[in-house]
């Protein structure tokens, strides 16, 4: 008697044209995830201080603060739990502790709970967002990380600047809450369905890299704890440290301007929907840039991306400053800087550290970036809040450009390449 028949299991391959239908449906459920975070964009500063009426800057930057160090720990989290948990596991995770979002920023009655709401709104980033890159990169192999990166980023930052833009006018139109918020319900819902049922875990793939992998002493590569990849990541590797400190930066950027720019501009007389314009502008040249820049990762090298990126992110902020009397257009131009700076920078970024980590433990020092990236976020509005509240708006803009250049010319002298090399550190 013959044996039942079993389903033939494909193999596993690396790449993209390979994994094409899973990479595509997590570039899918990151934009839901970029959709999410893109709801706080234009609005939720002026909730803080036309509806809460809140005096004090720092006090309207604590819901960056509060999502920026919950972000910042979860990614640290997620690259230690992905040793116990699948992938999709904390994906679908990430989801589930998102779901009340969008309904806390549209009835909260009060500031505290705005800022408890981006408490689980970092949660939820950390994972699910750390989830689809990591997922990404399992998928394609060494060859196209950058591309790989690229597509992810693009598709979460062209998901935030296209919500900041609908949430400029929905604010125009309806006002500040609840209608530009509710829309949210709608990435929450797409992206738990999509995780749930259709994405599938990419052990196999690490597998797959793991063993074809070459280490040079000949004997079993050793996963280093988490204690030792963190330390690596942050300062013990001289590559991996310049990497860290430009991704911190970088979201420094993104969290003063976050609370910054809406602030800014409206007191210098632009409409709300002004303001989403410009807010629209910077993550969607981010997102979209990301898809050549990647590529470009790939083709000529991290550093070169990463250190031009990081000086015309410094002449962004110039740029707001210098044509400040017609604010409009300082806004607009202000944000192409910055929105082409940064989408020449994360990827390369992330593809860096990918370079530089074994596959064995580059999930857990991916997070370790992350970490330190995403703080960034709390520290810009912590920087932002208090330069403000002592020197004005002008003087917050001013310490962004400053510190902006001045990590850029770290990245010069610590990064290094090892583009395709394959080998651990």
């Amino acid at each position: 008697m013959s044996a039942p028949h079993q389903p033939r299991r494909r193999p596993v391959r690396l790449g993209l044209r390979e994994n094409w239908p899973q990479f595509t449906l997590l570039v899918i459920v990151n934009a839901c995830v970029g959709g999410v975070v893109g709801l706080e964009r234009t609005t939720t500063p002026l909730i803080g201080t036309r509806v809460f009426h809140l005096t004090n800057d720092l006090a309207v930057f604590a819901f960056i603060i509060a999502f920026g160090v919950t972000k910042a720990l979860t990614n640290l989290a997620a690259g230690a739990l992905t040793a116990r948990f699948r992938r999709k596991q904390l994906l679908v995770a990430g989801w589930l502790i998102g779901t009340p979002v969008p309904f806390a920023l549209a009835y909260a009655p009060g500031w505290d709970w705005i800022v408890a709401a981006n408490v689980l709104l970092g949660i939820n980033q950390g994972l699910t967002w750390s989830m689809t890159v990591n997922m990404k990169i399992d998928l394609v192999g060494p060859a196209r990380r950058g591309l790989a990166t690229g597509l992810n980023e693009a598709a979460g930052y062209t998901a935030v600047g296209a919500t900041a833009l609908i949430t400029g006018y929905l604010a125009t139109a309806y006002g500040l809450r609840p209608a530009p918020e509710l829309i949210g319900v709608i990435f929450v819902a797409a992206g738990l369905v999509l995780s749930v049922l259709l994405v599938r875990d990419t052990a196999d793939h690490v597998a797959l890299e793991s063993a074809q992998h070459p280490n040079p002493s000949g004997r079993p590569e050793e996963t280093p704890g988490f204690r030792e990849v963190f330390a690596r990541t942050s300062w013990r590797d001289r590559s991996l440290r310049g990497g860290s400190q430009a991704g911190l930066v970088n979201n420094l950027n993104d969290g003063l301007t976050w609370g910054v720019f809406p602030l800014l501009f409206t007191q210098h007389g632009l409409s709300i929907a002004a303001v989403g314009l410009i807010k629209g502008i910077y993550p969607l040249l981010w997102g979209i840039g990301q898809i050549g820049t990647g590529q470009l990762a790939d083709r000529y090298g991290r550093k070169p991306l990463i250190v031009a990126g990081m000086l015309i992110q410094a002449a962004g902020f110039v740029l707001a400053l210098a044509l400040i009397s017609h604010p409009l257009l300082a806004g607009i131009a202000s944000a192409i800087a910055l929105g082409i700076g940064t989408a020449m920078v994360y990827p390369a970024l992330i593809a860096a550290v990918s370079d530089h980590a074994h596959p064995a433990w580059r999930a857990k020092a991916l997070g370790a970036y992350r970490f330190w990236r995403d703080l960034g976020y709390a520290l810009g509005a912590l920087v932002a809040g208090i330069v403000a509240e002592t020197a004005g708006l002008n003087a917050a803009v001013i310490a962004a450009a400053a510190l902006t250049a001045g990590s850029g010319l770290l990245a010069a002298r610590w990064i290094t390449e090892r583009h395709h090399a394959g080998v651990r550190p």
